[in-house]
């Protein structure tokens, strides 16, 4: 099917699912309508991706374009109230008086699972209560700051996000604040199979802002409530000079869901911003991390780790963009992959002419567990600049028989062993998660999706 062919479809089926959100649009202030007006009308020209798309060689999204979609009630499409508390419960790591929010099918919630919103100095809320008069100086640098980074021009799917949110969370962190617990959100999709088997569809939006000397850890969960949905996700964040920033994303929906998500990152002078992605469910999973260096001494992290089984699909794609002198990066990504699964890793290093003394190190490494498993990966360098030290590296390969042999000749069974190193190859990114108790709740769900799970 053409490109032209594709986006008639898609821009057919979503211009009429569009016409839907006028019940809560009507609601919101005009310049939020505007922008999904405009959003919309972006999504009519540029459409879904195919397989003609450069970044997207790798990746077939005719899963994409070929389900069909509804949006969500929010009455008839969520899960009882003490359901919907268990899930969101079992994924937080504050057990006392956790902060956050919890948003089912792009709704936020209030009081799920105990999560109350964060309190002072951080200033948090909807995105649609910021009416179009307000003169409050945080609602003129969200409104400022909402598409910067990932613009309606970028891509289909980002503008599908932007014409499709419904409420959006804005997290603002103000100048030398220290927000010392973790702020959590919790995002469940999904809805009961008798309410049709078209794919529920929601757009989560996610604004970070900053300031400079401050500091802040946000966590974000995607989870399924019920089967057969698509998360159309956009996060941004704007990390002034001298920031703190750490981030994490655990993706860990069903089996059957399509999951597209697009970070966009600006760093200040001398920011230290860094993201762990850790993608353990979802049938069609892209996560698409843009990270632009802007002031001397800014630092990024970016490390990630994926494990597919069956015939599900992760796609990561990362670039990291050295726009300004003495600044450096780091990306780890480790992915492991057993049955028909597939994995996709393209990680871009972009040096500009002026970004003198720039150090950055990429590294992507995959574990096969079957012959039918398979992995693409492309590591790339741009340097413009000449006094650089880059480096990328991309290794796949299986348990090495030795060491697997190593392990038997001390009483423990092939299934463990081999367990147990594939488990200390994921290790190596868990490990670096600052966060106590979502680290630990990750090596046990790691755990328990290896295959043969250790000692049991």
């Amino acid at each position: 099917m053409s490109k032209l062919a594709v986006t008639s479809a898609a821009e057919g089926t979503f211009a009429a699912l569009f016409e839907q959100t006028a019940t809560y649009q009507a609601a919101q202030p005009v310049w939020l309508q505007s922008l999904h007006t405009a959003a919309l009308s972006a999504f009519s020209t540029l459409g879904l991706p195919t397989r003609n798309d450069e970044e997207w060689r790798f990746t077939s999204p005719s899963r994409i374009s070929e389900t069909t979609y509804r949006l969500s009630d929010s009455v008839a499409d969520s899960p009882d109230a003490a359901t919907l508390a268990e899930l969101v419960w079992e994924r937080l790591t504050d057990d006392t008086a956790p902060t956050g929010y919890v948003i089912c099918n792009g709704r936020i919630l209030s009081g799920v699972g105990g999560l109350i919103a964060p309190a002072a100095p951080a200033v948090t809320g909807r995105i649609a209560d910021l009416a179009d008069d307000s003169q409050n100086p945080i609602a003129e640098k969200v409104r400022a700051a909402l598409g910067s980074r990932i613009t309606l021009d970028q891509n289909g799917l980002a503008a599908l996000n932007s014409a499709f949110f419904e409420d959006g969370i804005y997290l603002y962190i103000p100048r030398s604040a220290v927000i010392e617990k973790p702020i959590e959100l919790v995002f469940v999709s999904g809805s009961p199979a008798e309410r049709g088997p078209d794919a529920l569809m929601n757009a989560p939006r996610l604004l970070i802002i900053a300031e400079e000397n401050s500091q802040a850890t946000i966590l974000e969960t995607y989870i399924s409530a019920f089967p057969g949905a698509f998360t159309c996700a956009v996060t941004e964040v704007i990390a002034g000079d001298n920031s703190v920033v750490d981030h994490y994303k655990v993706t860990d929906e069903n089996a059957d869901a399509l999951h597209v998500a697009q970070m966009g990152v600006q760093l200040g002078t001398g920011t230290v911003f860094s993201s762990h992605s850790v993608t353990l469910g979802g049938g069609f999973v892209r996560n698409e991390v843009t990270a632009r260096l802007d002031g001397e001494h800014a630092e990024c992290t970016l490390n990630g780790l994926y494990l597919g089984d069956g015939d599900r699909l992760l796609d990561n794609h990362t670039t990291i963009d050295h726009a300004s002198p003495n600044c450096s990066s780091h990306e780890l990504y480790k992915g492991i992959l057993t049955d028909k699964s597939r994995g996709v890793f393209n990680g871009k290093i972009f040096v500009r002419l002026d970004a003198q003394k720039t150090d950055a190190k990429q590294t992507n490494k995959a574990l096969l567990l079957s012959p039918d498993a398979r992995v693409d990966t492309k590591p790339q360098l741009e340097i413009l600049a000449d006094d650089v030290k880059c480096t990328h590296g991309a290794t796949i390969g299986q348990l090495e028989p030795n060491q697997v042999f190593y392990l038997r000749s001390r009483g423990i069974s092939e299934t463990d062993a081999r367990s147990l190193l594939t488990y200390a190859f994921a290790g190596d990114v868990v490990q670096r998660i600052k966060v106590a108790a979502l680290k630990s709740a990750l090596d046990k769900r790691i755990l328990e999706l290896l295959p043969g799970n250790v000692g049991q």
